[in-house]
């Protein structure tokens, strides 16, 4: 018999299943007492992959559904999804279209099982995203005061709103603190990780909240994941500039200003700087460099759980 792939397309309100080779297609609503038929309806069919698109967090239910009754899920970036549909000529959208391109790109395509993080890594996850979000609004209200009248109803309430915002952004600070020191893991990794010079408590905090693979992948892979492997441009003699694309965007930020810090305080990596400066490179794609450099190296300290130690550069 041939293997089977099932793809899922994610709504709010709904979820969509195709079956390939079968074809067989059905919806059912996104409810806790649907999520029961489809993940018994989908074991029966051991299915070689299920496919579901990220969606900005209408998957996890269902994602975390199919994965405690061991049924093998991918969930893929609906960029990838979207370029294999256009190459098989499906121009039309819909969710039984959607669905059955995703059973197709999981049959020809064989993503991978990616292993979906424990309820306590997803917690921390939360709270690293909060603050971010806290932060994003702290900055647009102090930008709006800067642009306010000096007094007035709308300058008081802005005021009154930043300083909400800050000791909200103190509080996830707190949270984040004590959720770390909580697990002997973490807070062992969270002093390895501040050991390296530019390395602070939120870029400490983002790694281990948003890239739990770390430590255990090799340097290639951990380098696409987060998104600074440069991609060749190469078309016969014509050798075109390299450039990172995809990862994990919020990852990438904060490893930027991490980088950005060593520069100035890290002894091995600021002479890494120097060195591609003095090379003709420029400085972003230098930078960019030290990022991926500052990644191989926590990636390996927290691998074979070993210190930073300052080196003569």
């Amino acid at each position: 018999m041939d293997p089977v792939s099932v793809g899922i397309d994610v709504s709010k309100s709904e979820w969509t299943v195709a079956v390939q080779p079968s074809g067989e297609r059905w919806t059912r609503p996104a409810t806790a007492a649907a999520l029961e038929t489809v993940v018994a309806g989908l074991a029966t069919r051991a299915p070689q992959i299920i496919v579901v698109e990220a969606t900005g967090g209408y998957e996890r239910t269902l994602v975390a559904g199919l994965v405690a009754a061991g049924l093998p899920v991918a969930v893929v970036n609906p960029r990838q999804v979207r370029a294999f549909a256009q190459a098989l000529g499906r121009t039309a959208k819909t969710d039984a279209i959607d669905a059955e391109v995703l059973a197709l790109f999981g049959a020809r395509m064989q993503p991978v099982a990616r292993a979906i993080h424990d309820a306590a890594t997803q917690a921390l996850a939360a709270l690293v995203a909060r603050r971010r979000q806290l932060l994003e609004m702290l900055g647009a209200e102090q930008r709006r005061l800067a642009q306010a009248p000096p007094t007035g109803r709308i300058t008081r309430d802005l005021r009154n709103h930043i300083r909400w915002l800050e000791r909200r952004v103190d509080e996830v600070d707190g949270d984040i603190g004590t959720t770390i020191q909580a697990s002997p893991v973490w807070r062992v990794q969270d002093d390895l990780l501040r050991t390296v010079p530019g390395i602070g408590p939120t870029t400490a905090r983002t790694l281990l909240a948003e890239l739990p693979e770390l430590g255990h992948l090799d340097r290639h892979a951990i380098a696409a994941l987060v998104g600074v492997a440069p991609f060749n441009c190469d078309s016969g003699t014509h050798r075109g500039q390299r450039h990172i694309w995809g990862g994990r965007a919020s990852v990438r930020a904060t490893l930027y200003m991490a980088a950005l810090v060593a520069t100035r305080h890290n002894a091995v990596l600021r002479a890494f700087y120097c060195r591609l400066r003095d090379a003709g490179k420029p400085a972003k794609v230098a930078l960019i460099a030290v990022m991926r450099k500052l990644l191989t190296i926590v990636n390996a300290m927290l691998k074979h759980q070993t210190r930073w130690e300052d080196q003569p550069a």
